[in-house]
């Protein structure tokens, strides 16, 4: 998990539709749609307690805050 400024921000997992754009240690999740892309970033939110951000370049990113 990479950790971010305080204690308990932590990215989870990072959602997009183009595999270029991402690069990681965390587990890297590729959707076939846009549609597919938000359904898996809230099902992920919601079963990891944490929320959704749109970069809004194609990616969403998962955070524990």
């Amino acid at each position: 998990m990479k950790k971010l400024g305080g204690a308990n921000k932590s990215i989870l997992a990072v959602i997009t539709i183009d595999k270029s754009k991402v690069t990681g240690a965390v587990p890297i999740f590729i959707a076939d749609s846009e549609d597919e892309r938000e359904k898996v970033a809230r099902y992920l939110a919601r079963t990891l307690d944490a929320m959704v951000h749109d970069l809004e370049n194609g990616v969403y990113f998962v955070v524990r805050h």
